[in-house]
């Protein structure tokens, strides 16, 4: 298991008690989320759809990389990693 970091954006802080970054132990980014979901119930429903997927409207980056270019929530992570969660933005005219 690797220790990583993963960054809560502002919207979901308060499924983490306000916290903007959550450490936990994992061996993928998948592992890493449901480790987050142990500590702060309530963040997977907003990430994940029931089947498991990530929604459409959550990016998730593994240092620069988003994980939908590499192997998606099975992307291995080696200890000292950094996980972003970012919403999508819309807006605009």
């Amino acid at each position: 298991m690797s220790q990583v970091s993963i960054r809560i954006p502002t919207p979901l802080r308060s499924l983490t008690g306000g916290a903007a970054d959550v450490s936990v132990d994992a061996d993928t980014v998948g592992a890493a989320l449901q480790a987050v979901e142990a500590q702060h119930e309530g963040l997977k429903g907003r990430l994940l759809t029931a089947e498991g997927e990530l929604r459409g409207f959550v990016n998730v980056f593994l240092g620069d990389d988003d994980i939908r270019t590499l192997d998606g929530l099975g992307t291995a992570v080696a200890d000292g990693a950094s996980i972003s969660v970012l919403p999508a933005v819309a807006g605009g005219r």
